[in-house]
């Protein structure tokens, strides 16, 4: 989920604690819980930082280890030692239970998004994206605002956020629902699929949809039942040179294949030098592929630029390689 959910869930958390009466009991145990609450359902995210070093690094590894099962156990255990050492008097085990809770929800609910996480670390490295849930779902974040804003105007926050639980839970359920509609709707248009990738956008009934046969593949978008194909390209293997072997040996173009399912490749010279284009199909924003990979290789066959990451224009690429083609 994105920044702004997981902040607004650490805090719903927080007023769900209040149902513990040690958590209860001292305003000081409730405040030092709430903060040990909030930062557990954000610290998951501290890989973002990764994206300092660059695009391969983060796509590589960001939702990785900082969402494993020993990170779930680890963080919960980092955060009560420090606000003890605050606070000595807060019960220990009980802040600790509540920064766990926090920690796995956040873990939890980011294996809905369609980015999913490695959460299954170190037992398997396998991405674990159910994609029925958008990484901003503005129906998730509204019941939280209208939770919060009924705990600030006096209402009991434990029921509250409890109601809140029980109704996120079935809207879950019916987002479920939807995309097992969908998934039967792409394989009526394209029956002879042998991959589907299905994953929600902002809105409620639209989702996007890229499909792979034996010989093609589709891009397209749902609307609820109604699938449209907009793209349709030809299947072909990648072929064998040494240039492509060179290509795929970059850490940009590695770590795009690593996290992509479904795409397409280019190949084309540019001036002296030799492009390998990597085109993710899952992404398709107004008739543009922006998540791309490119490598510009030599004839001494290394790569002298590639970069890996959203373009939306092709001036905007060539600054990014820091390219500038022969005339």
């Amino acid at each position: 989920m994105d920044t702004g959910t997981h902040i607004v869930m650490g805090v719903a958390l927080s007023g769900l604690a209040l149902a513990d009466p040690v958590v209860s009991a001292d305003p000081v145990i409730t405040s030092t819980v709430a903060v040990g609450v909030i930062v557990g359902s954000l610290i998951p995210d501290i890989d973002t930082v990764l994206k300092l070093r660059n695009n391969a690094v983060y796509i590589r590894n960001h939702r990785g280890i900082t969402h494993s099962i020993p990170a779930v156990l680890l963080w919960p255990l980092v955060i009560s030692i420090v606000l003890s050492l605050f606070e000595p008097s807060v019960n220990f085990l009980h802040l600790w239970a509540w920064t766990f809770l926090a920690v796995f929800l956040h873990v939890f609910v980011d294996i809905f998004n369609s980015y999913g996480t490695q959460a299954l670390r170190p037992f398997s490295k396998k991405w674990v994206a159910i994609g029925v849930i958008n990484t901003f779902d503005p129906v998730i974040f509204v019941l939280h605002i209208i939770a919060l804003l009924a705990w600030w105007i006096g209402t009991d926050p434990v029921p509250t956020i409890m109601v809140l639980y029980v109704v996120i839970f079935f809207y879950y359920l019916l987002r479920f629902a939807v995309k097992a509609a969908v998934k039967r709707a792409v394989y009526n248009t394209v029956p002879d699929a042998v991959e589907i990738f299905i994953a929600p956008t902002i809105r409620f009934f639209q989702w996007r949809v890229a499909a792979s046969s034996e010989t093609c593949h589709y891009v397209g978008r749902a609307y609820g039942r109604s699938v449209n194909i907009y793209d349709r390209f030809e299947r072909e293997p990648m072929p064998v040179s040494p240039e492509i072997e060179a290509a795929m040996t970059d850490p940009n173009i590695a770590a795009f294949v690593s996290f992509s399912t479904i795409y397409r490749w280019s190949v084309s010279s540019v001036g002296d030098l030799y492009e390998v284009r990597l085109i993710d199909l899952r992404y398709r924003s107004k008739g543009y592929y922006p998540f791309v990979a490119v490598a510009h290789i030599d004839k001494n066959l290394t790569v002298i630029n590639s970069y890996t990451g959203w373009i939306f224009s092709e001036d905007k690429l060539r600054k990014k390689l820091n390219f500038i083609p022969n005339s």
